[in-house]
């Protein structure tokens, strides 16, 4: 088993998920033009992990649910790394993105 297989990842979720009550209270600070999206950790490639998701394979009911496609662009200059980076990473993204007006949900 390799050393550094797990991967953060970023979802892009439809529109209709930041209009959901929980979402928009733990996103007071939100900007609006920018979009919802779901953050996580994954000991599996994140393609495979969104397929899952999609699916209701050990999903987050958000990205079964309103889940578009992953977003790259936000995560894939940070994979992969050990378990222990990757857990206090899903953290910091999603703090990270929350700080800079995305609407986000997961990474906990």
């Amino acid at each position: 088993m390799k050393r550094h297989h797990h991967n953060v990842y970023v979802i892009l979720l439809a529109a209709t998920a930041g209009r959901h009550p929980k979402i928009r209270a733990a996103n007071p600070d939100r900007d609006p033009a920018k979009p919802c999206v779901y953050v996580g950790m994954t000991g599996l490639d994140p393609e495979e992990r969104f397929k899952n998701h999609k699916r209701g394979y050990k999903a987050a009911g958000v990205v079964e649910k309103w889940g578009l496609r992953l977003m790259p662009e936000l995560y894939k200059h940070l994979n992969p790394m050990p378990f222990e980076a990757a857990a206090q990473m899903e953290k910091d993204l999603a703090e990270d993105l929350r700080q800079q007006g995305y609407t986000v949900t997961g990474g906990t």
